[in-house]
């Protein structure tokens, strides 16, 4: 449960240094332009001070609990086992896949109650042993996607219109304005994706690093809350986020969305620091960040590299890692890859949007496009075709 709120206590926080151990209740004045383009003021939502819950972990408490590792079983490997010979009996292709062509009778109990986990409890699960070296890339792939059906839609992740991603290095160069740190084996900061759900399967792993880092966006908040509640404030602005050059029709090539919402009784973000940064490198035109912002991304920065408060996590061949964006924030070690090409770091990766999934701030538009539940996020522009390929091209 959240503290409850005293609501004969009210106090306005953002810009003003001070502490909130004296006080009951959050209040914001968050800046949006209005329809002429002018700033104003507008007053939030009542924002608990601290939030409580299976959301609200530590690294340091996951690492000795496994409870969020779900080991394939034998029964579960051979209901995919089946579903894999119905689907290559059918003629079918990586587009026909849902889960009425990829039944899985008894496991997708399990992943119903695993899709719960991820949405309304700790918001992350690893899917253990699924045996790719035996199914091979393609089977790899279909299985995986099956999988994925049972747990939400297909969204496209980039402009080419990918919904079967991959995540390797491609030798891009960063400072090229439409390539994402995905394609290259630098390490990548803490951010979310643009849908619900993230997920990740591990082909093959590298020769040294690349190791997965997760926080709690919920343990972030309440440390801001209880050391800088000014800063804290400051997240629930909108911040100019770089596209990298995927622009839909009639769009600028960034968008503004907070960094923290608080709609509908959740603590939903939306965070990209490198991007935000790159936004105010590469468009003048873009809102300029104010020094409090800029601390308060640092100390949002800082919080998720403390170790005691995120989980650090080496991918095995065959684990699924599926991660609620709304909630966890997510890094990745640099890696040294292997010299010959059929050994290199190679993971798959699936954006979904399941059908139950929270309710969206309108401020969430800006990226997501729809906010229908089971129909939004993803990228999309004008000349995007859907498309899976069992290739990075």
């Amino acid at each position: 449960m959240n503290k409850p709120i005293n609501r004969s206590k009210l106090f306005v926080c953002a810009g003003i240094n001070r502490s909130l151990e004296s006080y009951a209740m959050f209040v914001i004045f968050i800046k949006e332009k209005n329809a002429m383009g002018a700033v104003k003021n507008v007053l939030s939502a009542d924002i608990p001070v601290k939030i409580e819950g299976p959301a609200a972990w530590k690294g340091a408490e996951m690492v000795g609990n496994s409870e969020w590792i779900h080991t394939l079983d034998a029964s579960d490997i051979e209901e995919i086992d089946r579903a894999l010979r119905a689907f290559h009996a059918g003629g079918l292709s990586m587009g026909d896949i849902n889960p009425q062509t990829f039944p899985l009778p008894s496991f997708s109990n399990r992943l119903k109650q695993i899709l719960s986990e991820i949405l309304e409890g700790r918001g992350f699960v690893l899917l253990r042993g699924l045996p790719v070296e035996r199914y091979g890339k393609e089977d790899s792939a279909i299985a995986y996607l099956g999988i994925g059906s049972h747990l939400g839609g297909f969204r496209s992740q980039n402009a080419k219109g990918h919904l079967l991603g991959h995540v390797r290095d491609m030798g891009a160069d960063i400072s090229q304005a439409k390539t994402r740190y995905y394609q290259t084996n630098r390490g990548l900061e803490y951010h979310t994706d643009s849908c619900d759900i993230v997920g990740l399967l591990c082909l093959r792993t590298a020769k040294a690093g690349g190791e997965s880092r997760i926080a709690s966006s919920v343990t972030i908040y309440n440390a801001m809350m209880a050391r800088r509640p000014d800063l804290a404030a400051q997240l629930f602005h909108a911040f100019p986020t770089d596209r990298r050059g995927e622009i839909p029709e009639g769009m600028k090539p960034w968008f503004e969305v907070p960094v923290f919402n608080w709609y509908a009784g959740y603590l939903t973000t939306i965070y990209s620091g490198q991007y935000i940064r790159s936004a105010q490198k590469n468009f003048p035109q873009a809102r300029r960040l104010t020094e409090l912002e800029t601390e308060a991304l640092e100390m949002l920065d800082n919080l998720t590299n403390d170790p005691r408060l995120n989980l650090q996590m080496e991918f095995r061949v065959g684990d699924m890692q599926f991660l609620h964006n709304q909630q966890i924030l997510h890094s990745r070690a640099d890696f040294e890859d292997w010299p010959e090409p059929e050994r290199r770091r190679h993971l798959l990766r699936l954006w979904l949007a399941p059908k139950n999934a929270r309710p969206l701030p309108e401020s969430f538009a800006a990226r997501y496009g729809s906010l229908e539940p089971g129909n939004r996020g993803g990228i999309v522009v004008k000349d995007t075709r859907l498309t899976f390929s069992l290739e990075d091209l």
